[in-house]
């Protein structure tokens, strides 16, 4: 009998990634390199992007590429408000992602430093007893978000292109 592979689930905040990658290293994390890495852990039975829309050919290839690595790219509209800023959350829908997934898997991968997520990750291990696991930019992920997660994995050179 053969031990059965763990199943690996990843979520990937793409806002949250890009702009803290960004401001702290001034580069782009590694999405190719990162699956390598996981995939080397087990079976990637899901893996999501979460994006958001916008009409520029930076972003189609973007895109693109991830879609090539083998994420399922979800998108939501850009919205630009009266004020100027923007909105583009993905914060419930990752939430619903997870919470309909974690059932279904051994490992839960988030990739985002954002504090909000502490408490998704604490139900769904408390709830389906899976290992979460978090990847973010050390500087600026919440420490509610990294003492939630199993483990957490700091971006720095090896993850960045």
């Amino acid at each position: 009998m053969t031990a059965q592979l763990n199943r690996i689930a990843i979520f990937v905040d793409v806002q949250n990634i890009y702009y803290t990658t960004r401001d702290s290293f001034q580069r782009q994390f590694n999405y190719r390199k990162f699956w390598q890495q996981i995939s080397e852990q087990g079976d990637i039975v899901i893996a999501n992007a979460y994006a958001i829309q916008r009409s520029d050919d930076a972003q189609h290839k973007f895109q693109k590429a991830l879609k090539h690595i083998g994420f399922e790219v979800k998108l939501k509209p850009f919205i630009q408000r009266r004020d100027g800023s923007a909105k583009g959350d993905w914060d419930v829908g990752i939430t619903i992602d997870v919470m309909e997934s974690a059932a279904d898997v051994d490992t839960v991968i988030l990739l985002s430093g954002d504090g909000d997520f502490d408490l998704l990750l604490r139900k769904v291990k408390e709830r389906y007893g899976v290992t979460t696991h978090v990847y973010g930019v050390s500087a600026l992920t919440a420490n509610s978000l990294i003492n939630a997660a199993d483990d957490y994995f700091p971006i720095d050179d090896g993850l960045l292109m």
